[in-house]
């Protein structure tokens, strides 16, 4: 009975676990942040970006939030430029599953028996890769990369993609 208090706490914690976001950034060490004050977004490389114009949309709204919650404004003379681009991949994950008795045949001998299946399912894991360049020099300055399940119901993916970009730019401007 004990068991069954508890598997609410343990089925929230995979359920929270499995929709996490992994992210990681990498910057120019030589680049003084505090000189951006200004974005814009690098559209010709955004145009190229192989996913649907509203989820672009979202994205850019998720970024535009996040840089003006920051300070930063958007400018038709920038000092940095955001470009991102996506990856998406299937992801097929097979379970072994058993099931084994004690109960077996014979005195004495009680061999442990049971049945084997397996388990598969499928999911779509996606990378968000939003690049920061400086406008003048036209070069990458920083980059940072979420990585985590996607989903096509349209209700969870607008927060779903906001998760990721607060996530992804959290780590921006790097802390020297």
């Amino acid at each position: 009975m004990k068991i069954l208090k508890f598997l609410p706490l343990v089925a929230l914690v995979f359920i929270t676990g499995c929709s996490s976001v992994q992210v990681a950034s990498d910057y120019d060490n030589k680049t003084d942040f505090n000189n951006y004050k200004t974005y814009a977004f690098f559209k010709e490389g955004i145009d190229k970006t192989e996913i649907s114009d509203l989820d672009k949309k979202r994205i850019l709204h998720a970024i535009d939030a996040e840089l003006s919650s920051k300070g930063m404004v958007k400018s038709s003379n920038p000092d940095i430029l955001i470009n991102i681009f996506t990856k998406a991949q299937q992801r097929v994950d097979i379970t072994q599953n058993s099931y084994y008795s004690p109960w077996g045949y014979g005195w004495g001998w009680n061999p442990y028996w049971g049945s084997h299946y397996n388990t598969v399912s499928t999911s779509v894991e996606g990378n968000l890769y939003i690049d920061i360049l400086d406008a003048r020099k036209k070069e990458l300055v920083w980059q940072g990369v979420g990585t985590g399940y996607l989903t096509k119901n349209r209700e969870k993916k607008e927060a779903r993609i906001n998760e990721f970009v607060a996530k992804i730019l959290k780590e921006f401007p790097p802390k020297k």
